[in-house]
């Protein structure tokens, strides 16, 4: 099962924490732990470890009275550390995988995704992750499905936004099927714009 995803930067400054499983301490906390376990990681080594120090964060795991092992599962890309802290039941090479759809998929949404995507963007950000994974099991690794799900969401909620509200400048100058012949306040100035110039 996969525990908690997890992205930060270099610094150590999160940038997504999705966690699936209840913590004991807090969440910076957290953050800052694997943080020191991955940077202070020679960079010929792996890219998953065994953290035993996480018990503290997340209890013991235990599945049929044999203790498990917490593991974290990581790739960086440029400033960004992608993490991924999972327990035995999880394959190491099945999550470095997931963890290369998921960037793939940042990267279809954002066009080279980078760090201040994931901080002015967080909510579509979590809508990607939320269409891989959820309750900790992965549920696509389909990056054309997903890609696909993600751009069906984003129209439908920006056709939800234009039909809502009579004054967004979005598609077809803010008539929506709900607004009628309201005009738009840039409408009614460029209205009166013209008409200056006809005189």
């Amino acid at each position: 099962m996969i525990h908690a995803v997890l992205i930060f930067n270099t610094s150590g400054i999160a940038r997504l924490t999705k966690y699936y499983t209840p913590l004991r301490q807090s969440s910076q906390t957290l953050v800052q732990k694997i943080f020191s376990l991955v940077c202070s990681r020679p960079a010929g080594l792996c890219n998953f470890l065994d953290a035993p120090e996480l018990e503290a964060f997340l209890g013991p795991k235990t599945k049929n009275g044999v203790e498990e092992r917490w593991q974290v599962i990581y790739r960086s890309y440029a400033t960004l550390f992608f993490v991924f802290v999972v327990d035995g039941a999880e394959s190491e090479l099945g999550i470095l995988d997931l963890i290369q759809v998921f960037v793939e998929c940042l990267d279809r949404a954002f066009e080279n995704v980078c760090e201040l995507d994931l901080v002015f963007h967080f909510d579509e950000v979590h809508h990607i992750l939320a269409e891989i994974v959820q309750g900790g099991l992965v549920l696509e690794t389909n990056v054309e499905e997903i890609d696909t799900s993600v751009q069906q969401a984003s129209k439908a909620r920006k056709e939800s936004f234009v039909s809502a509200n009579p004054l967004s400048l979005g598609v077809g100058g803010g008539l929506g099927p709900r607004t009628g012949n309201i005009k738009t306040p840039l409408g009614w100035l460029t209205g009166k714009l013209t008409g200056v110039g006809a005189r």
